[in-house]
């Protein structure tokens, strides 16, 4: 008998196996068989669990500290997009080079995606030109590899990661033509400004005739049928002069340097 005169509650056994992992119950045939130091420290059991979501978030953590650590002392910089296909030589690789070129003259570091194409040709006018060049790289089934040009250069697993980096650290994007990774990185800076995410910072579209279509589309179609503001069309720039580039990015920095 209880203190109270009630009867004791007597828990009836449960007709399967249950275990708690801290805040997670497990029932049925979720109950694990080995404990986790088991798991730890038996070298010579299953390697699953390092593919598992919970050692991902560990990945993730990893990149960003390395990334924030990394990149924490950058002077102020400009991200650079384009294409990787971009052949060496080309009109479109040159005018990489010399962007990337006038952007260290004029004191800014270069952040890139640190591969071939548009990407190392921004690169390369940077470093040509004495300043920092900074690759930000990618894990893909295609091997790339981080371009020659590169001074500082991180790579990547994690796409969004990637991302958080080329916007935190920049203070300008300049746009070479491109493809889908490029339109990707575009649209979502867009996006971050447009919904005030960030602060607001000039994005350059580079290459009137490549661009043009697009321009036209969002204008024609996405603005006219109300499916974005007139207002948005004014988020970007088009040039085809990199002299117009640093002057539109000098107008949106600070008395120091920093943005406006």
């Amino acid at each position: 008998m209880t203190a109270n005169g009630d009867e004791p509650v007597r828990r009836q056994k449960k007709p399967w196996p249950e275990k708690r992992k801290g805040p997670v119950l497990l029932r049925r045939d979720q109950v694990e068989t080995s404990t986790t130091d088991q798991r730890l420290l038996d070298t010579t059991g299953p390697s699953d669990w390092l593919h598992t979501d919970p050692w991902r978030v560990l990945r993730i953590t990893s990149e960003f500290v390395e990334g924030f650590g990394a990149l924490a002392e950058l002077p102020t910089a400009i991200s650079v997009f384009g294409s990787a296909r971009t052949p060496v030589g080309s009109p479109e690789y040159e005018a990489g080079v010399e962007i990337g070129r006038a952007l260290a003259e004029a004191g800014y570091a270069v952040i890139t995606g640190g591969g071939p194409g548009a990407m190392e040709a921004a690169n390369k006018g940077a470093t040509e030109a004495g300043g920092l060049s900074v690759g930000l790289g990618i894990e893909l089934p295609f091997e790339q590899g981080l371009n020659e040009y590169v001074d500082l250069g991180l790579n990547f697993r994690y796409f969004f990661v990637r991302k958080t980096m080329f916007v935190k650290y920049a203070q300008g994007f300049v746009v070479l033509p491109g493809g889908l990774g490029t339109l990707d990185e575009l649209f979502e800076a867009l996006t971050l400004v447009q919904t005030k995410k960030v602060t607001r910072f000039p994005v350059i579209l580079f290459g009137s005739a490549y661009w043009g279509g697009l321009v036209e589309w969002l204008t024609s179609t996405l603005v006219a049928q109300g499916k974005a503001n007139p207002a948005d069309l004014e988020l970007f720039h088009v040039t085809d002069d990199v002299t117009e580039v640093l002057k539109i990015l000098d107008a949106a920095r600070g008395p120091k340097g920093t943005p406006a």
